[in-house]
């Protein structure tokens, strides 16, 4: 009897002392694939647009999204667009990608960050639950530019 009352004892005390197996982490929850969503980007100077099904301009820290190319006073430049499903997901990923801008400056009125990606200027900022980046323009252009890639957005 002293037996299996020591053994009953042994297999309680060696219960509690496990602990539960960690929980496997979590991978991201993939984004939808993008919509076209041409008829958000300015139609002025638009020489076409595309939908980037892996990363945005080739970035591999882009998700997908909508690219579209422009030409004006013979200087060539893109728009793009990225759907986050919130508003909060667009705002880490407009700052994630202000982080990998060099010299990048806060631009208040549009709440998004103006600097330099691989000696190319970038001009970046959420709008709702979308992010909105110009890429090839300086930063007065980009404020032209993107004051009216903005009201389209709305």
């Amino acid at each position: 009897m002293k037996h299996i009352a020591a053994a009953f004892l042994l297999s309680i005390l060696l219960a509690c002392g496990q602990t539960p197996a960690p929980e496997a982490a979590k991978a991201p929850e993939p984004l939808p694939p993008p919509r076209d969503e041409s008829h958000r980007f300015p139609k002025e100077g638009l020489v076409g647009t595309s939908i980037a099904t892996d990363h945005v301009l080739g970035k591999d820290f882009l998700p997908p999204g909508n690219v579209a190319e422009y030409s004006r006073d013979g200087k060539t430049y893109h728009l793009f667009l990225i759907a986050m499903p919130t508003e909060e997901k667009a705002v880490f990923l407009d700052y994630d990608i202000k982080e990998r801008l060099t010299d990048s400056a806060f631009v208040a009125d549009f709440g998004g960050f103006f600097g330099t990606l691989d000696g190319e200027p970038w001009f970046i900022f959420p709008r709702k639950r979308v992010v909105a980046g110009i890429v090839g323009l300086s930063e007065q252009e980009a404020h032209e530019a993107g004051r009216v890639f903005a009201s389209l957005l709305q």
